[in-house]
């Protein structure tokens, strides 16, 4: 191990699973850190919409939260598979199409995975007569709670590592080689996670919310920022390698985010506030 390398702390965990997988009769069970991860997402998020559908502007109701959280698991869980295998190995997946559906597998996308959410949001609210953006912008909101937790899952995976650094927090991961690299996961879950929701928590106590789809934009366009400099420190796919200027997948599946963004922003501005009640 090169030295002023950081051991990876969870290298001596029956990894993926958050315990070694155990057997009830003919059923073998087995729990893995990112089920858990998405759970524990879906649940916490869950609680959050409803506390921010609570209040001003009230024009979400409560039930509404309870019952979009079916359709926002099938849309995380469905698009973000469908994108990993569009967007990451569609050559594989084409030779083994079975295995597309293998999710216990492994391999999801969360550009996939958002554009699950987004139809399942345009579905909802159009079954339900709900103002989109007023709904989406408490979603969106909700969101990085389970970024953070999944880039979490992936580090005590060890997977999705950084690139190579001489940084004094480096660390060897199992699956990386003897060479010290970037814990780009810890960045991601800070980035992606935590500040993204700290700057939308400010901005939806500003009275963000007063003006539909600035919430939704901002969620966009943060993401974008935050993974595309992310993707500065992390390893590029195995497979894929660097893309058109030495860009990686999520670096460029993430400029439509931030171009969306910026416009849904400059769109909502301009539309007069909604009353408080």
């Amino acid at each position: 191990m090169p030295l002023f390398a950081i051991p990876f702390p969870f290298s001596d965990l029956n990894a993926p699973f958050v315990f070694p997988p155990f057997e009830i009769g003919p059923l073998t069970i087995a729990i893995r850190w990112y089920a858990l991860a998405y759970i524990a997402g879906l649940l916490i998020g869950w609680r959050y919409c409803l506390l921010l559908a609570d209040r001003p502007p009230r024009r979400v109701e409560r039930s509404s939260i309870d019952d979009f959280l079916t359709w926002a698991t099938l849309g995380v869980v469905l698009g973000g598979r469908v994108g990993y295998v569009l967007f990451y190995k569609p050559g594989y997946y084409i030779l083994h199409p079975q295995e597309a559906l293998y999710l216990w597998h492994g391999g999801m996308s969360f550009h996939g995975g958002a554009l699950g959410v987004t139809t399942a949001i345009l579905l909802f609210t159009r079954a339900r007569a709900i103002p989109v953006f007023a709904f989406s912008d408490i979603i969106c909101a909700a969101i990085p709670i389970g970024l953070f937790f999944g880039r979490i899952a992936n580090f005590i995976n060890g997977e999705l590592f950084g690139r190579p650094t001489d940084v004094p927090w480096a660390m060897v991961f199992p699956g990386g080689g003897p060479i010290p690299r970037h814990p780009s996961q810890l960045y991601e879950a800070s980035c992606e996670g935590l500040l993204l929701f700290l700057v939308l928590f400010a901005a939806e106590r500003a009275g963000a919310r007063r003006h539909p789809g600035i919430l939704t934009g901002l969620f966009l366009a943060g993401y974008a920022v935050a993974r595309m400099s992310g993707e500065l420190f992390r390893q590029p796919d195995v497979q894929l390698g660097f893309l058109i200027f030495g860009t990686t997948m999520g670096q460029l599946l993430s400029i439509p985010l931030l171009v969306a963004g910026i416009v849904l922003i400059l769109w909502a501005r301009r539309q007069p506030p909604i009353a408080s009640r």
